[in-house]
């Protein structure tokens, strides 16, 4: 009898406890965080792990609250959206240029950028935080959205994204007359929707977690953004170990707290993420 229709064989059998263990590893630190977060400060260092709190208790989160957390959310949107809108556009702008336009030095230019990518994020705060610093844009959302007016990531990711587009539609824009940016803005830019979704995904995660430059260029408490004002809830060092064992149940819901609208996004726009990196090529 042939196998029934849908039916794991022993391969399919070996990939999915792979990728069921690979899972449950992930899923461990997300539980015992939450778990904790809603622990007395009494029940966090047991003696015997424990993944489920005896008592629950909204106290942790009530103290974070304390802080200006709705504000340092807000400061955090505000972020993000400029900040991967700025990426998006001038990404697609550049990528588009180096996929269809032929100048001199178009393969050296494409190269610096690759470079880019693998230069270290801290090696450019120091010179990013000069330059701003010197043009007075410190403390203010502007100076939050500097690091994302040149992403080498989006600009790679789209010019290989329009790379493998077929140039007939363009070619048909041409011959009735359209300008390349007005080709670019209505045929190139609408058709390259999978390579907005994937980089729009990416950036923002990566922005909304972004840590040790608005941690640099932001002087006073209301413009925090929430990871940076989340530090403050860290268990000290080098203060008394009572004070420290009382910090781990309301750092764990800060955590939370700050977890939640990345995870949120994700789950929401997983299906379309998936689509969107397929089709803009990521893996390749």
């Amino acid at each position: 009898m042939s196998p029934r229709r849908g039916a794991l064989r022993p391969a399919g059998w070996l990939l999915w406890l792979v990728g069921m263990a690979a899972a449950v590893a992930w899923a461990m630190p997300l539980v015992w965080m939450v778990s904790t977060s809603v622990k007395p400060p009494n029940q966090v260092l047991t003696r015997t792990v424990e993944w489920l709190p005896r008592v629950l208790t909204l106290q942790n989160y009530a103290k974070v609250m304390e802080k200006p957390v709705l504000h340092w959310l807000l400061n955090s949107v505000i972020m993000t959206a400029g900040s991967t809108l700025i990426s998006l556009g001038t990404g697609a702008m550049a990528g588009y240029a180096l996929a269809r336009l032929n100048f001199p030095g178009r393969s050296t230019l494409f190269f610096l950028v690759l470079a880019v990518l693998i230069i270290p994020t801290e090696m450019t705060i120091v010179p990013l935080f000069i330059g701003v610093l010197k043009i007075g844009l410190v403390d203010s959302y502007l100076a939050l959205m500097v690091p994302s007016l040149a992403s080498a990531f989006s600009v790679f990711l789209f010019r290989n994204f329009f790379l493998s587009l077929p140039r007939e539609l363009e070619d048909a824009a041409s011959i009735d007359g359209a300008s390349r940016f007005r080709t670019f803005w209505t045929v190139a830019l609408p058709v390259a929707r999978p390579a907005v979704i994937a980089a729009a995904i990416l950036l923002s995660a990566n922005y909304w977690n972004a840590f040790l430059w608005p941690l640099l260029v932001i002087f006073h408490e209301p413009m925090k953004t929430l990871p940076v004002g989340m530090a403050a809830f860290t268990p000290g060092t080098g203060v008394g170990q009572s004070t420290q064992i009382l910090g781990y149940a309301p750092a764990m819901a800060a955590t939370t707290i700050l977890t939640i609208p990345s995870v949120l996004v994700f789950l929401l726009l997983q299906r379309q993420f998936i689509e969107g990196a397929t089709g803009a090529g990521i893996k390749g």
